[in-house]
């Protein structure tokens, strides 16, 4: 088997080991780094299904950054997936009207990004040993709300790192919004926009291939990196909780080895249900991928037709995370199913740039049978819901319920009675004021925390640690910006 390096979906000539990768966030091309192949699982879904989370991440984990000794990775898995974690087994799977939800959320910041975005600190610090850098590394992030905090708690007072968070102002839920702002650290800095993510998300991007700025701030010690699902060490570890997820209803008797399930996702950046897809390439066995959106249904569309179509209006929904137009992680999806064609990839991500749109050869569509497209309105979000309340008692955030909402819809099209598990994303304390508008309209209020009060009665649940701790955490954070001004701030914040 040849070595595994990382090559960009923009120039596939270029190799670097994965420890730079992680270093570099994102390569100097544009492009998104990919390994030179999908490993396969090298350990038996029956082995597997005996070992806790952080052995079932070190498995797979292994396969990919693998220019990490044994007592690194090992290090960093036992460093991220510890007490921090407010449940022993790291995620819990839970099974309601028919499905099985993996709850992501146990985590310090209550949100999926906690999977990842524990460990990516340990494993950015761990490759600049092993490069021998010497630089401080300034993380650079544009969030639609969840990546920011999680992000943020990561890498507060590590050494060697500062870290800028950009999020859209009024386009994130209070929660969110209270989280960034009131975070300690004299390393952290969040900064709010006028826009939308998606002119974050650019922004962030044009400082990342300013050349200039970044000969700059190398001369003063400086280099950049990311937190965003663009680095390769926030994809590599989402891989392992749908891995998990399997071994562990296999475990439980719920599905018989090789037994094929569906995985529904709530997709905005497109991350997440992309590292379910290449759990599916390494082996693991999987039926559909049905990826679930919101009213900015790009990706809906996508999958529909085959045409990626920014050109429509920017819809602020009440699942804030997934009001994405640009679904950036989209890239590395198109670079396979082109068949690794770098050129190929480069023509219909200039189109995107230039036209705002792409359309996929029929070749290539073929190869993303496995994914199904739906979507759910705001509406439907708040319905599902209610619904589920009602039928059994359990509680989930809007994100979820667009998850939910769609994969019903698809059962109920086409018969499909494959065990599923659907990816719940965050907790519903996140997003309180519409997830009680659903369950019970008369407890509206203007004190977000006597709704998060009532939430706790009615859900017959605890608040979290991570929402009572910023009842009375004073503002940190308080600077809004342009996006032309962007680049300025970050220049700002590192004097």
């Amino acid at each position: 088997m040849e070595e595994l390096l990382y090559k960009s979906t923009r120039d596939s000539s270029l190799r670097i080991t994965a420890s730079k990768a992680i270093l570099q966030g994102l390569s100097e091309d544009g492009g998104l780094f990919l390994p030179t192949y999908i490993p396969k699982l090298d350990i038996s879904l029956k082995e597997l299904s005996a070992m806790d989370y952080r052995g079932v991440a070190y498995e797979v984990m292994k396969l990919f950054l693998t220019d990490y000794t044994e007592d690194e990775l090992k290090h960093c898995i036992a460093s991220a997936y510890d007490e921090k974690f407010d449940t022993e087994g790291i995620v819990e799977l839970v099974y309601a009207d028919g499905v099985y939800y993996l709850e992501l959320y146990h985590g310090k910041t209550i949100a999926f990004k906690d999977m990842a975005l524990s460990i990516l600190p340990h494993l950015m610090t761990t490759a600049a040993k092993k490069n021998d850098i010497e630089d401080e590394i300034v993380i650079l992030t544009a969030t639609s709300g969840d990546t920011g905090k999680a992000a943020l708690a990561g890498f507060d007072s590590v050494h060697g790192t500062k870290i800028i968070v950009f999020y859209p102002k009024g386009g994130v839920s209070f929660i969110q919004e209270r989280q960034m702002v009131t975070q300690p650290g004299a390393n952290t800095c969040v900064i709010g926009i006028r826009g939308n993510f998606d002119d974050a998300q650019t922004g962030v991007k044009k400082i990342f291939s300013d050349g200039a700025l970044k000969k700059e701030l190398a001369d003063k010690g400086y280099r950049f990196s990311s937190a965003n699902s663009i680095n390769i060490g926030r994809l590599v570890p989402q891989i392992v909780y749908y891995v998990y997820s399997y071994v562990k209803l296999f475990a439980e008797g719920k599905i018989s080895e090789g037994e094929k399930i569906n995985f529904t996702v709530p997709t905005g950046n497109f991350g997440n249900i992309l590292a379910a897809y290449i759990a599916k390439e390494m082996g693991l066995p999987v039926n559909k991928l049905i990826c679930a959106s919101n009213e900015n249904k790009v990706l809906y569309d996508f999958f529909s037709t085959g045409i990626y179509d920014r050109n429509r209006d920017f819809k602020l929904t009440n699942s804030p995370s997934m009001d994405i137009l640009i679904s950036s992680n989209l890239e590395r999806l198109i670079y396979l199913i082109a068949g690794e064609d770098d050129a190929k990839n480069r023509e219909l991500m200039d189109k995107l740039i230039k036209e705002g749109r792409y359309e996929i050869t029929s070749d290539m569509k073929s190869k993303i049978e496995c994914f199904v497209g739906g979507f759910a309105t705001e509406e439907q979000t708040l319905g599902q819901i209610k619904k589920l309340y009602d039928d059994t008692g359990y509680v989930i955030d809007t994100h979820t319920a667009v998850a939910s909402f769609v994969y019903d819809e698809y059962r109920q099209k086409t018969g499909d009675d494959s065990k599923t598990v659907i990816a719940s994303t965050a907790s519903p304390y996140k997003f309180t004021p519409n997830v009680l508008k659903a369950i019970d309209p008369a407890a509206a209020s203007d004190d977000a925390f006597a709704l998060v009060d009532k939430l706790s009665e009615l859900s017959r649940t605890k608040v979290p640690t991570a929402v009572e701790e910023i009842r009375t955490a004073p503002i940190k954070h308080d600077k809004v910006v342009e996006t032309a001004d962007m680049k300025r701030a970050v220049l700002d914040f590192l004097k």
